[in-house]
């Protein structure tokens, strides 16, 4: 037979799970129950069928020109008495011409506007740069082209501008003394360098 510890036991352990299934709810009370209201959306708006609409007429055109004589400018109104001691009014009027804007022309005298000496194209800029503070400690007016350099961009190294191709023309035999490299003629674009 069981042994009394274990009957006390067992009777525990069974109040025990009555207790903890049973009391929650005898605790609770009345449950409230919380549900959302949904209100539900047409598909299709209704439209009553009586329902007039307004139609906005189409634009209309005027073809208008301007007049060919000039056109007269009120600047200042004033009464002016007469001799019968009616006042008239008397208007001050002076014409003014119009004159139509004139457009300047797009000036396309870069492209004669001087000339540069191409010494060479570099992947490395360091070289490029290299070789533009040589040819600045000669006396000479070099520069990189592009300034910052982006992945895939190539170092154009050039002499000038200048104005005058002959003089530039004269450099090029001194130029190749002190580089090794054979430049090239080419007019400076002040807009894409």
């Amino acid at each position: 037979m069981a042994s009394k510890f274990q009957s006390r036991l067992v009777g525990t352990i069974l109040l025990v799970a009555l207790g903890v299934i049973f009391l929650p709810d005898l605790f609770d009370g009345k449950k409230q129950h919380y549900q959302e209201q949904f209100a539900s959306i047409p598909l299709q708006p209704e439209f009553e069928a009586e329902q007039e609409y307004e139609t906005i007429p189409e634009p209309e055109f005027v073809d208008v020109e301007l007049p060919d004589e000039p056109v007269t400018v009120v600047v200042d109104d004033t009464q002016v008495a007469s001799a019968n001691g009616a006042e008239k009014s008397v208007a001050e009027t002076t014409p003014v011409k119009i004159e139509k804007p004139s457009v300047a022309p797009v000036k396309e005298g870069y492209k004669k506007s001087g000339w540069v000496i191409q010494l060479g194209v570099f992947g490395n800029f360091d070289n490029a740069n290299k070789l533009v503070e040589k040819l600045r400690q000669s006396g000479y007016q070099a520069h990189v082209f592009p300034k910052q350099p982006k992945k895939g961009d190539y170092a154009r190294v050039v002499v000038g501008p200048n104005v005058s191709k002959e003089a530039l023309s004269a450099e090029l035999k001194d130029l190749e003394k002190i580089t090794g490299l054979k430049g090239q003629l080419l007019r400076f674009n002040p807009l894409n360098p």
